[in-house]
């Protein structure tokens, strides 16, 4: 029998993690009062959420600072093997990482801005990757309504490989009118819990992917089950969610929470500053690449859902009266929806009955 290969074990490991990022948000309240300087006023509900929220005169605003990862690193391994370049596709995925965090609090993007770091100059002198990147870069803030401001380029030899680039950015949304400021606050027991498809396994769980890919024979070029190929399913590209959720909101949808099911998998399903328990009698159909997945590495379901997407993306909480005019909507996008389950009075915890297993509150650390 194989190793088991962990999540922790391929060097991400939430629990040592997440501490710094608890410290951070402590000591970041200390500078709230600055914005008064400006005639703004800190939402402090927002602090643990995806994004940061203040307010304005006729606004709120929101702000999101976030990176790709490392499915870059899958992409240039498949170059070496077809000659063709992805970075198109991994620039809607750093887009992605974004925006489905800002439109968490109801804000639409506006300006994002890029951060393209590197080790040196060898990265650059392959010139149709970095034309790739660069439209890909362009059409994704196109897809999602942003307008690209900018961004920063520096050279970081010693701490990041020349023969790679980190990728990431940070975006600045408008909540406007002023009442879709979504913070978990409108949450009910009773709401439904709509879970929206993925395109795939988005752009976390990379690290452990790449490392079953390791010990592979054919690493990213094995067939799966399916006849896909293991490297062009981690290449999917995340989907973006920015005109679902804008459409809902435009047409009078009630939404009184959203999720972007990202890092923690099924445990953001409580990300929510509230006591309840989220119970989930209905899961998606579980795409045949996240059992490759689960087969290769040895995972629990446990592991599974608590990490990666297992084929739902993101999550609207409304109620139940307002589930079919949502998954009309969502349909009309293209996008696969199920009235999973629903919000309950009880202790912060996550319940996935059908396979039977469960997250509690000290499950998810951060916010």
């Amino acid at each position: 029998m194989s190793k088991t290969i962990t999540y922790s074990s391929t060097g991400v490991n939430y629990n040592v993690m997440d501490p710094l990022k608890k410290l951070a948000q402590q000591m970041g309240k200390q500078t709230s009062q600055n914005l008064l300087n400006f005639g703004a006023k800190e939402v402090a509900e927002s602090r643990g959420e995806s994004a940061f929220v203040w307010e304005e005169e006729d606004s709120y605003r929101a702000f999101v600072i976030e990176g790709l990862g490392t499915k870059n690193l899958v992409a240039d391994e498949m170059e070496k093997t077809t000659g063709q370049s992805y970075y198109g596709a991994i620039a809607q995925d750093t887009i992605a990482m974004i925006v489905n965090d800002i439109i968490t609090v109801g804000a639409m993007p506006q300006v994002i801005n890029a951060y393209f770091g590197s080790g040196g100059p060898e990265w650059f002198t392959n010139s149709d990757r970095s034309k790739a990147l660069v439209e890909g870069w362009t059409k994704a803030c196109q897809l999602a309504g942003a307008t690209w401001g900018g961004g920063e380029t520096p050279g970081l030899a010693g701490i990041i490989n020349p023969n790679t680039i980190d990728l990431a950015g940070a975006c600045i949304g408008i909540i406007k009118p002023k009442e879709r400021l979504t913070l978990g606050d409108k949450l009910t027991a009773g709401d439904a819990i709509l879970l929206i498809e993925s395109s795939g396994v988005h752009a976390n769980g990379l690290s452990l992917a790449r490392a079953i890919a390791e010990k592979l024979p054919e690493g990213y070029t094995t067939k799966l089950p399916d006849g896909t190929i293991y490297g062009d399913f981690l290449l999917t590209p995340t989907y973006i969610y920015v005109n679902l959720i804008k459409d809902l909101f435009e047409a009078g949808v009630e939404i009184h929470y959203l999720v972007n099911i990202t890092g923690h998998g099924w445990r953001k399903l409580m990300r929510a500053n509230r006591a309840f328990t989220y119970l989930l009698t209905q899961i998606p159909p579980i795409p045949q690449t996240f059992k490759f997945i689960q087969n290769q590495s040895g995972s629990s379901d446990k592991d599974m859902y608590g990490n990666f997407n297992m084929g739902a993306g993101f999550a609207i909480y409304l109620p139940v009266t307002q589930v079919e005019k949502a998954q009309a909507i969502a349909e009309k996008h293209n996008l696969k929806s199920w009235n999973a389950g629903v919000v309950q009075e009880g202790p912060k915890e996550v319940i996935i009955e059908p396979i039977k297993i469960s997250f509690g509150a000290e499950t998810l650390e951060v916010r």
